[in-house]
């Protein structure tokens, strides 16, 4: 199929669903078609050699497309227009990749679903009264209903996984300094990353090998050869060399019973396929707290200004968020940050007796986009403030290790449920092993949604 033929079926899948989904903040058919037709050229002339050599992708708002808007999901930023791509972006087009368009999120990327009040609520293909997850919501309602096979998104608190949990995609959240966020906005520069989700693990393992590498624009990137991510993914797994750590709940999660249910089958399947399993889980405390006193002074210091010349035009949930930061002091943020250091050694010490470490990716199906989070989980009330409901994401951000979200099914209703793959630092290549075998055992990408204003799953 060329790449043309690629790019009017992205945009046909758009064209069919936005309508009803609203994954997308803008659409560049023009632009796509015109690299489309480039990309063609070079293939025709022999010429194209790049990895992506002509495959749709979308990139989030909030990662800079040069030339594009990326207003964050806030009135604050709605005439921004960066002049220069994020280099993962750059990279990604370098290797022959088509951005078809920039996706949705929640203002700032604060919450655990998508919506603002620039671009409105992202719906979730599976079932449109259910929300996509955030904060990369609309990336991975895109992926789910076929607008492009990849898209680029960003986690600093699950905001890659819970829409990969939500949306029935693959979502790898890769260890922090492997893929450059830079330039870009400021937003929680400890904890959150850029990567992909895409349809399955090779396409991630392929966008992460595109994008993954030091860079002088961002000096928290590191020079660290993390193997060969696509041979990882293409080569079968041998059980006998690896320990592989299982948890429901880490100790302290609550979690619904189709989640468990789902998890379990899918362990016990890895299990007759060969996996050495042990159920264990690091000695490491409920991370809320800990993640709250990193994220909210981060975020006060990136958005306190525009609440500063803007406050008016920042929604009242957002103004809350970032007015929590306010009165953290320096010391209170270095205090944190030596107590992370603390948690991290907890993982760090795990990671010595176990290879990899499976859990749900998320302790629930997708709520309704009527609320803004789940009242209770098996019965456990929520904190309402600032998405503790997805604890279970926060460990990888804090440690900066790197996790994979796949599909495990569908729960009774009809919404999607998966687990996560977890590794130390750099141990991404075989974080997506683990998950590309538990693809191949698992098959998902045959489902499609038919999204409609009152949509059930498409079970065929």
């Amino acid at each position: 199929m060329t790449s043309q033929e690629l790019v009017e079926r992205s945009l046909e899948r758009i064209a069919r669903f936005e309508g009803v989904v609203n994954a997308f903040t803008v659409v560049l058919a023009d632009q796509a078609r015109a690299r489309a037709r480039e990309a063609d050229a070079l293939h025709a002339a022999g010429a194209g050699e790049q990895l992506l050599l002509g495959v749709p992708i979308s990139v989030k708002d909030h990662i800079w497309l040069a030339g594009a808007p990326a207003t964050n999901g806030s009135g604050t930023l709605r005439d921004f227009v960066p002049d220069v791509d994020a280099v993962p972006v750059a990279r990604l087009k370098a290797a022959g990749a088509v951005v078809v368009g920039k996706t949705n999120n929640p203002e700032f990327c604060y919450r655990g679903f998508t919506d603002n009040e620039v671009f409105g609520l992202t719906r979730n293909p599976w079932a449109t009264h259910a929300t996509p997850g955030g904060s990369s919501g609309g990336a991975g309602a895109s992926v789910a209903y076929g607008a492009t096979p990849i898209a680029i998104g960003t986690d600093g608190g699950g905001s890659i996984r819970i829409p990969a949990a939500f949306c029935g995609v693959v979502g790898h959240k890769p260890t922090f300094g492997l893929v450059p966020k830079l330039p870009g906005f400021r937003g929680w520069p400890s904890l959150s990353v850029d990567g992909p989700l895409t349809r399955s693990v090779r396409d991630a393992a392929l966008a992460l090998h595109v994008m993954a590498g030091p860079a002088p624009a961002d000096d928290l990137t590191w020079p660290v050869d993390v193997g060969d991510l696509l041979g990882a993914v293409t080569r079968p797994v041998d059980w006998s060399t690896l320990r592989v750590a299982v948890s429901e709940d880490l100790g302290w999660a609550p979690v619904e019973r189709s989640v468990r249910a789902a998890f379990r089958d899918a362990v016990g399947r890895l299990v007759d396929d060969g996996a050495r399993v042990t159920e264990a889980r690091p000695d490491a405390p409920y991370p809320t707290q800990l993640w709250n006193d990193l994220a909210l002074p981060e975020g006060f210091a990136s958005e306190g200004p525009l609440l500063e010349e803007a406050g008016d035009l920042i929604s009242a949930g957002t103004r809350e968020i970032i007015e929590a930061g306010r009165a953290a002091s320096a010391r209170d943020y270095l205090d944190a940050l030596e107590r992370r250091r603390g948690y991290r050694q907890h993982w760090e010490r795990f990671f010595e007796d176990h290879d990899v470490l499976l859990t749900p990716s998320m302790p629930l199906p997708a709520f309704g986009t009527d609320v803004t989070s789940p009242a209770a989980i098996d019965g456990v009330p929520v904190d309402p403030f600032f998405d503790d409901w997805c604890a279970l994401a926060l460990p990888a951000n804090l440690t900066g290790g790197p996790a994979c979200a796949v599909p495990t099914g569908w729960e009774p209703s009809g919404l999607p449920v998966g687990m996560q793959v977890m590794g130390p630092r750099w141990a991404d290549a075989r974080v997506l092993q683990v998950a590309a075998a538990w693809e191949r055992l698992a098959p998902w990408g045959h489902r499609w949604p038919t999204p409609t204003e009152a949509s059930s799953p498409d079970r065929a």
